[in-house]
């Protein structure tokens, strides 16, 4: 089939076909499982090298502690310390899910990386200087920007070369054959999601830079994945979980809302003509059925940002491109995909001869 109706044509597997390692590097605890859970979760069933790097505790983030979903948390909001350690422990829980044990997902903070040392894992800042969570603001239904109060402290404005050069050292450190991260608008606009994006094209360069300041061996040969989603699928599923009798039941007893289909969709959502155009070398696709237990606990385990994680019932039309649903802080539904997409970019700097654009 061709046209603009035929399916974007993506290898269907729920490992893709690499046999090295797998770095995710994430702006805060619960990107990992929200934006790249599959990915990390189905490398990590196959035995294969997995480490996620955090940019940030999340220490600005809210706190949801609602009649239907108390966690008795609500004091942490507002206490940049306390939440950040809290948060901490929830990261461990969803990284031993998403990898079948704890440890088998190794795991670093992005200022623990110490380039005087070479040393590339901890949890702790290598020095004073600590990375902490940016802040947003809405600035349209599921677009963020940045926020009025962004601390001196804050991930976005962390020079770029200081945060690239300590993942850059993870990198020749872990020696990974895929980097994933978000797209260049950070999927939803986040300033933190925005940076990280650029903190991890910049640092491939670095690590591939034999003349580059940076603790070992170059190493150039990773690609990059960007998580993004073809917008009529996300618009299928919105629509899928609008009309599905559980999840209104849900939203009727818990004060939830559900997203509105045919809104414009974040920065992640692609056009599916312009996916194909890619074609299959320039997009991986990873089957969330196959991981989808292990995502979905990962996903309580964040319970102060996550709440109502539901799996869909057997009943649920297969064809909706829907496996369960979820809900942030804001309390509006969102749909669990049937499948997590990436476009891949190859070379030092991760530059592909196409660029997506949102719809």
């Amino acid at each position: 089939m061709t046209g603009p109706d035929a399916p974007v044509p993506v290898p269907s597997t729920a490992v893709p076909g690499h046999d090295g390692g797998l770095l995710a590097v994430h702006s805060h605890p619960d990107d990992e499982t929200l934006a790249t859970g599959a990915l990390l979760a189905s490398w990590a069933a196959a035995g294969r090298p997995v480490a996620v790097v955090t940019c940030t505790r999340g220490e600005r983030g809210e706190v949801i502690d609602t009649p239907s979903h108390r966690t008795g948390l609500a004091r942490l909001e507002g206490d940049g310390p306390a939440l950040a350690a809290h948060r901490e422990s929830e990261l461990a829980a969803a990284l031993a899910a998403l990898g079948g044990a704890p440890g088998v997902v190794a795991h670093t903070f992005l200022d623990a990386v110490d380039l005087s040392e070479a040393q590339v894992t901890g949890a702790r800042p290598a020095s004073d200087r600590r990375f902490e969570d940016s802040g947003m603001a809405w600035v349209a239904p599921g677009v963020a920007g940045p926020a009025d109060d962004a601390p001196a402290t804050a991930f976005a404005r962390v020079p770029l070369d200081d945060a690239a050069a300590r993942l850059a050292a993870v990198v020749r450190a872990r020696r990974p054959v895929v980097v994933a991260t978000y797209e260049e608008q950070g999927g939803y606009g986040h300033p933190d999601h925005v940076r990280t994006h650029d903190v991890v094209v910049r640092a491939l360069a670095l690590a591939g830079d034999p003349d580059a300041a940076v603790p070992g061996r170059p190493w150039g040969d990773a690609e990059l994945w960007r998580a993004v989603a073809p917008s009529d699928a996300l618009r299928a599923a919105r629509r899928a979980l609008a009309a599905a009798p559980a999840a209104q039941d849900l939203a009727a007893g818990a004060g939830l809302t559900f997203p509105d289909p045919d809104e414009l969709l974040p920065p992640l959502a692609r056009h599916d003509a312009e996916l194909r155009d890619a074609g299959p070398h320039d997009v991986a696709q990873v089957d969330v059925a196959a991981a989808l237990d292990r995502v979905l606990t990962a996903m309580r385990a964040h319970a102060t940002q996550v709440q109502h994680v539901t799996r869909a019932p057997a009943a649920q039309d297969p064809a909706a491109d829907l496996l369960g649903w979820y809900a942030l802080s804001n309390a509006v539904l969102a749909p669990v995909p049937a499948h997590e997409l990436y476009l891949v970019s190859r070379g030092p700097r991760g530059r592909t001869s196409r660029r997506p654009g949102r719809r």
